[in-house]
Formats: C-alpha cells, sequence, structure tokens
C-alpha cells in the first residue's frame, strides 16, 4: 500500500506529467532571541522522527553551526539524518535547489537563526507545517518572545486561528517562582502552551553523543514523558495535513 509520500499518478493523455503527493511535514524551531534552546530542540525532534524510520531532513539556518556539527557527529548505527547546511551559500545551483529535501523526504526540522529577521524569513514560516517557539523561564526571554509573537502574527501574517503555532517552555523547572510567572505568560498569549521540557544534563550528553534523547541507552522517564504533549500536538497538525490527498501537477 503506498504512503502520500509515495504516491504518483499518471495523468492520462498528459504525456510525462504526473500527478504527485511527494509531499513533506514541515516543522520550524523559531525565536529571533538566542540561547533559547532552539537547536536542542530540533537536533533531537530530528532525532525523533528519523528513530521512528521517517525520512528525516534537518535544514540549519544558524551561521554557528550547531545543528551540522550535532550530525557530523551522529554515529553509524543512528538513523540517517539529511543535512541541509542553509547557511551556507549555494555554488553552482540555485538557493532553492540547494534547499530542497532528497525526495520522499517525509518530515524537514528547520532550526532557524538567532537575531531572526521575520519579514526575511516570511516565505519559509509560511511554508511549515508547524512554528515551535521555545522558551526559558526568564524575565528577559519573556519579554523578547512577546514581541517576536506579534511580529510573526504581524509581519509573517500567520493567524492564530490557523493553529500552527505552539509555545514551549525550556529548561524549566516547575517548582520555582519564574517558571510560574512564565506559565502564566504564555497561557495569556491565546497562543497553545503545549509542552514544559526540563533543564536536564540529559541534553548535553545527548548532543555530546550526536543523540536525541531518544537515542540513549540510559535516559530519565521524565524527560521522555515532557515530550509527550509536544509530540502529540505535531501528530494532530500531520493528521490534519494527510487525512486529504493534496495532488500536485508535476511538469
Amino acid at each position: 500500500m503506498l504512503i502520500p509520500s509515495e504516491l504518483h499518478l499518471a495523468v492520462s493523455g498528459a504525456g510525462d506529467r504526473k500527478l504527485t503527493t511527494d509531499r513533506n511535514f514541515r516543522v520550524a524551531i523559531v525565536n529571533s532571541k538566542g540561547g533559547s534552546g532552539k537547536t536542542t530542540l530540533a537536533t533531537n525532534l530530528a532525532s525523533y522522527y528519523s528513530s521512528q524510520q521517517l525520512k528525516t531532513a534537518l535544514i540549519d539556518y544558524d551561521s554557528q553551526g550547531s545543528s551540522s556539527f550535532w550530525v557530523s557527529r551522529r554515529p553509524e548505527d543512528c538513523s540517517e539524518i539529511q543535512l541541509i547546511p542553509a547557511y551556507k551559500q549555494a555554488i553552482n545551483v540555485t538557493r532553492g535547489w540547494f534547499l530542497r529535501p532528497e525526495r520522499l523526504t517525509q518530515r524537514v526540522v528547520i532550526d532557524s537563526p538567532s537575531g531572526l529577521d521575520v519579514a526575511q524569513f516570511k516565505q519559509a514560516l509560511n511554508e511549515c507545517d508547524a512554528i515551535l517557539i521555545p522558551v526559558l523561564p526568564s524575565s528577559i526571554d519573556i519579554h523578547a518572545v512577546a514581541h517576536f509573537i506579534a511580529d510573526i502574527l504581524l509581519l509573517a501574517k500567520i493567524r492564530r486561528e490557523e493553529g500552527r503555532i505552539a509555545v514551549i517552555a525550556n529548561r524549566a523547572r516547575k517548582n520555582t517562582l519564574v517558571y510560574q510567572r512564565l506559565e502564566q505568560f504564555l497561557k495569556s498569549l491565546d497562543i497553545p502552551f503545549i509542552a514544559t521540557l526540563r533543564d536536564t544534563q540529559q541534553y548535553v550528553k545527548a548532543s555530546e553523543a550526536g543523540k536525541g534523547i531518544f537515542e540513549m541507552p540510559r535516559v530519565d522517564a521524565k524527560d521522555v514523558e515532557s515530550w509527550q504533549p509536544l509530540l502529540s500536538w505535531l501528530k494532530q497538525r500531520e493528521g490534519n495535513k494527510f487525512e486529504q490527498p493534496q495532488f500536485f501537477l508535476n511538469n
């Protein structure tokens, strides 16, 4: 049985043209403020998808190349992740071709740069099926993310009712006063606040090994559990996209 990303239907009398549903599900990890944990979230999400036998690409827009370095460290016994170093210049090919994932890629995770200019990144954001915004529990980060979300809504023209945007509390300890203030703020945004990822050294250890926490031999069950609301939200978004076939005409 063919899955949507593999389905190709010949068009009668149309020569070499084909109708295809060779599609992927795109997730962007964004926040204009550095140090919010975008790369940690992007690499762990990419490793999760890949470990689920989904053909996965990771697009690294950050000039520091942290996601690229992480991919280069992946052990041979880990599932393969295609790296697209978007922070580099395309050589002898168009920019669009350079950024294109391999054929039949099912999941694309985008690690955006710090200091993200929403207006310049508008097209990439509008091509995404889900936009995740990690935010740290600090007054400075709360202030910064409020302005960033306003830019996404106003400059990128992404509407709340589309349900594509969600916020994640990152490196958080729930029993602290600053987390309670963050939680109160996030719930006031009228944007889904879907998960709280723990402040733990497991992410550091996994990153050093070129893995995600789901691939580590020993991992605290609480860390895995903290991802479940996020993964469930993404699963719902995936269902919304793939429940009806969409056909595109290729020449």
